[in-house]
């Protein structure tokens, strides 16, 4: 075949895949893109269902949500909050949800049972696993203060009414929640090394632990991360639990939950929008931290 046939063969090749993803492209261009889109034009206006027949460009240059947004204490408290809270939860996922795929891969009978049982509480609406939590930690109908109380402990502790106790209750439901889904993850990757490589390690002398270190973590890397990008992006867009446990008092307000705040409850729609997209914005940048992280073992796999 000459070049100018296997170029004109490339170029239907590529009007061809051209055609065949645009129907796809358009799809999500209108699902994500445009509430994307409108979500930023509505932050650069003064919008709000208080003022009616408010609408006009948020000076200066279209960016005073942003600049109210930045100056505003709540804002940078609830930004700590949610990274406070990602970062706990998102590390003691990591840990159990770890220890969780090491033994249920050490099983040879049985996984598919022990992998339903592990996975009911990440089953469980993330609105019902806080009323479920809310009722543990309840004072009066709650069992932990009871527990407490038993082996002579404080039994008055008032978990969701005070600073941090709010705040640890939010990690623990999280974690409770999570941290099968992450143990999930783990056991796909543990799955994909080769038992080979182990019983090499064994013949040479290596133990449990070092086995664990220079073996099983490295090959591991490449699941290890992808969890961690799930986990954490969805950590960093925490709703559910704070609006149903406290609705954000007790320095348990998110990002998310001060945007439903201004955007539904105060009907500030300019700054809610703005918030929104802030945290579009937070999320967005980890996901690229996380992408880059991957790329050395992507290569290296190749």
């Amino acid at each position: 075949m000459s070049s100018v046939s296997l170029g004109r063969a490339r170029h239907s090749e590529r009007r061809l895949a051209v055609a065949m993803i645009s129907p796809t492209v358009l799809i999500m261009v209108l699902v994500a893109g445009f509430p994307i889109a409108y979500a930023v034009w509505l932050s650069l206006h003064e919008y709000s269902v208080q003022t009616p027949g408010l609408s006009r460009w948020a000076e200066p240059f279209g960016l005073g949500n942003y600049l109210a947004a930045f100056g505003s204490a709540e804002f940078w408290a609830a930004l700590r909050t949610t990274l406070v809270f990602t970062i706990i939860s998102v590390f003691l996922e990591l840990v159990l949800g770890m220890a969780m795929a090491l033994i249920m891969n050490a099983f040879a009978r049985g996984k598919a049972v022990l992998r339903a049982v592990v996975l009911v509480p990440w089953s469980v609406l993330t609105v019902v696993t806080a009323i479920m939590w809310r009722s543990i930690f309840d004072p009066s109908l709650g069992f932990v203060n009871t527990v407490l109380g038993a082996v002579g402990l404080p039994d008055d502790t008032v978990w969701l009414g005070q600073t941090p106790n709010a705040l640890i209750v939010m990690i623990i439901a999280d974690v409770w929640k999570t941290a099968p889904f992450m143990a999930l993850l783990l056991l796909a990757g543990l799955q994909s090394i080769s038992k080979e490589v182990y019983e090499a390690a064994s013949m040479d002398g290596s133990n449990a632990w070092q086995t664990f270190w220079r073996i099983t973590l490295p090959l591991l890397r490449p699941a290890i991360l992808v969890a961690l990008i799930f986990r954490t992006l969805d950590a960093l867009r925490i709703f559910d639990l704070p609006y149903v446990l406290t609705k954000g008092a007790f320095d348990t307000n998110t990002l998310s939950l001060l945007s439903f705040q201004e955007l539904q409850q105060n009907g500030i729609i300019g700054l809610g929008s703005a918030l929104a997209v802030i945290t579009f914005i937070v999320v967005m940048a980890v996901s690229i931290v996380y992408i880059r992280l991957m790329r050395p073992g992507q290569e290296a796999g190749r």
